[in-house]
């Protein structure tokens, strides 16, 4: 996932979520948006799978 663009990883996101793609794939996303420190570009309806901490 490091060589996706920071938009991609979100549209990735996004396609998933709609998608309703495994739950460990979102995961694995959510956790590249956590790391690239993305979280505030998510929108909130979507944000509300994020487990951060």
């Amino acid at each position: 996932m490091k060589q996706l663009s920071d938009t991609l990883l979100l549209q990735s996101y996004h396609k998933a979520l709609q998608l309703n793609l495994s739950r460990e794939f979102i995961k694995q996303i959510e956790n590249e948006i956590i790391e690239r420190k993305l979280y505030h570009l998510v929108d909130r309806k979507s944000r509300s799978t994020f487990q951060v901490g």
